[in-house]
Order: C-alpha cells, then sequence, then structure tokens
C-alpha cells in the first residue's frame, strides 16, 4: 500500500557543497526536503525510490559520488557511485534523517510502456506501508541557454507534466508521449509514469505542489500526493 508519493528532481545542485557561497538551490531543496519530509510523516514502513536513470536496475546500492560532481571530498570508483538520480536522493534522504528502511532503483529515461506499468505495478502490489520517491526532471530545453537550447514545444507538455501533478492527475502523465519526451529532454518521463501506474485506479485526495520553476533552462518540480485511498 502506498501511503505517500513524493516528486522530486536530481540536479546535483541540491547538494549544498556544490553551491559554494551563494546557495542557488536553497529554495528548491528547501522544497524537496518539505516533500521528503512528507514521506517520513506518513508513517512508511519502507521508502522506495525510482529515479530515471540511462539504465534501468532494481535495488541499487551505493555512494554518493559527491567529487565526480566536482565537489570536495574522496573520489568514489564507478562502481561503487549512485547515478545522478539516486545520490540526490539518498542526499535528501539522510538530511531528512529517514529512519526507515529504503530501497533504490532506476527506470530507464526511454523505457518503455510495458516497463513503466510493471515497475509501477510492483510498488502498488507491496504489502507494507510504502513512501514512494519519485525522481524526475521535466523538460531541458527551456531556454537560449537551457541543456538542450530552446525548444517551444516543450512548454505545453511541461505546463501538462506541472497540471497533473499539482491535480492528482495519474491519467494525464500515462499520456506522455516517450518519443517528444525524448526530443524534448523530459529525462524524468518514464519515471512519472511509473508512478503514475502504480497511483492509477484511485483518485489522488489533496496533491500540493510545493516547487516549480526553471532556473537553469531545465523545469523542477515539487509535488507530494497522499496516499492511495483504495
Amino acid at each position: 500500500m502506498i501511503v505517500a508519493t513524493a516528486v522530486c528532481p536530481s540536479p546535483p545542485l541540491l547538494l549544498r557543497e556544490l553551491t559554494g557561497g551563494r546557495d542557488v538551490a536553497a529554495d528548491l531543496r528547501k522544497a524537496c526536503e518539505e516533500a521528503v519530509g512528507a514521506l517520513v510523516a506518513a508513517a512508511p514502513d519502507v521508502i522506495v525510490v525510482l529515479g530515471a536513470d540511462a539504465r534501468s536496475a532494481e535495488r541499487v546500492r551505493g555512494r554518493i559520488p559527491v567529487s565526480a560532481f566536482g565537489g570536495p571530498g574522496e573520489r568514489v570508483p564507478t562502481a561503487e557511485a549512485l547515478p545522478t538520480s539516486l545520490a540526490v536522493a539518498r542526499r535528501l534522504l539522510d538530511d531528512t534523517g529517514v529512519r526507515v528502511p529504503v530501497e533504490m532503483g532506476t527506470i530507464a529515461a526511454d523505457a518503455d510502456p510495458a516497463e513503466t506499468a510493471r515497475r509501477g505495478r510492483a510498488v502498488a502490489d507491496r504489502p507494507e506501508r510504502v513512501g514512494l520517491l519519485v525522481m524526475a526532471d521535466a523538460g531541458a530545453r527551456r531556454g537560449l541557454r537551457a541543456p538542450g537550447h530552446l525548444d517551444e514545444r516543450t512548454f505545453p507538455v511541461d505546463g501538462a507534466i506541472r497540471t497533473a501533478l499539482a491535480e492528482g492527475d495519474a491519467s494525464a502523465l500515462l499520456d506522455l508521449d516517450p518519443a517528444l519526451c525524448a526530443d524534448l529532454m523530459i529525462n524524468g518521463r518514464s519515471a512519472l509514469q511509473a508512478m503514475a501506474h502504480a497511483r492509477s485506479g484511485a483518485p489522488v485526495a489533496g496533491p500540493r505542489l510545493l516547487y516549480a520553476d526553471d532556473p537553469f533552462g531545465v523545469l523542477y518540480l515539487v509535488a507530494v500526493w497522499p496516499g492511495d485511498r483504495r
């Protein structure tokens, strides 16, 4: 049973030591910590993290490779390094003081509908109380200095994702077109659709959108969906 779901983006700048003297990610980090706090407040038996990545993997373990992101500290061997989405999730969980077991996995950004459905339903079918943390960025083509430069097509698609998260509309997330999202560098599409499968079939009461902005040309969204009441 899913008792709460949180959605956060995964820019490495959420690691405080990467921002230098001027903390350019302070507001975003605060919203993410609030979202993770909502998971903790729901008293889950386990927190399941699902992060978009280049490839899919389950039961992922490892260390946060701060130095690989340009920060201080020892070099973490590649074999021991968490992928970016899970590294950011791990730091958010640690900073929030999570004390329940955490299980982390990735889903490929290009995962097909069958895989997103399988991964989402696997979470929904778990018998224990689950807090689901989804690490997913929206469009990265929202400005001339954005990672993917500017593509005007991203604005209505990003807007649909924002509205779906704000309204708790899982079906709208399932309507996202994988090919178009790939073209627009909406790399969180697969994780969001897996979440939608996990939460489909029942309305979400009291969804909250905590953050929506694109300070670096990438749309970052933070949201909390209360538990499934089926």
